[in-house]
């Protein structure tokens, strides 16, 4: 990665974080619930298994609702920083939680106890930018994409699905080797599906659900 290439990222990073954290609550709130019941039409959404959100920080989309809505055959967790990986865990709201090195929550049981990626069904992955072919721009430490590199040749599950604002959608973004390219971004206006094997997309990549 030229230093060129790293710094363009690094700016691009910081002035999306500052506009999501610019939104007012109303705006967060009303997009939590339009995001959810997008997550909730996608076509591949499980209706049980191993499903796993976040914890929302730095004026992330949330997930609650989406997570108080999900069928009740599915199992909502949350990822736990193991090594250089992530692992997944069950939570409930008024389950116990630690905080990690990056002030996140997330649940408080052993590493022994945790879900291997590959066990999920879904998983909603937060992010900084996406664009209009399914790539994503994290924070830059490459947790999800050293997690789900299986995902970067093979197909789902599980579904690797973006939750973003609107405002985070950007025309292309320069992506490195080692990025995991996303099944599909779900916004508070619309839905768009990524077809990275060669065959139809499971739904038209302009439908909006709102």
């Amino acid at each position: 990665m030229t230093d060129e290439f790293a710094a363009r990222r690094r700016q691009l990073r910081d002035r999306l974080r500052q506009q999501r954290r610019n939104l007012a609550p109303a705006q967060r709130v009303a997009a939590a619930d339009a995001l959810a019941v997008n997550l909730l039409a996608l076509p591949f959404a499980p209706e049980s298994g191993y499903v796993a959100g976040y914890w929302a920080m730095d004026g992330e989309i949330a997930l609650h609702a989406w997570q108080l809505q999900l069928p009740g055959q599915c199992i909502y967790c949350l990822p736990v920083l193991d090594g250089e990986h992530l692992g997944f865990a069950p939570w409930r709201p008024g389950d116990p939680l630690v905080t990690n090195r990056y002030g996140i929550p997330e649940p408080d049981v052993s590493r022994s106890s945790l879900l291997r990626p590959q066990a999920m069904a879904l998983v909603v992955v937060p992010l900084v930018a996406f664009d209009l072919q399914g790539a994503r721009l994290g924070m830059g430490a490459g947790w999800y994409d050293r997690s789900f590199a299986f995902r970067k040749n093979g197909n789902p599950p599980p579904w690797l699905v973006g939750a973003a604002f609107q405002l985070q959608q950007q025309d292309a973004i320069a992506t490195a080797a080692w990025d995991v390219p996303l099944d599909a971004v779900c916004t508070e206006a619309a839905t768009r599906t990524f077809n990275h094997r060669g065959g139809p997309d499971e739904t038209d990549p302009d439908r909006s659900h709102r």
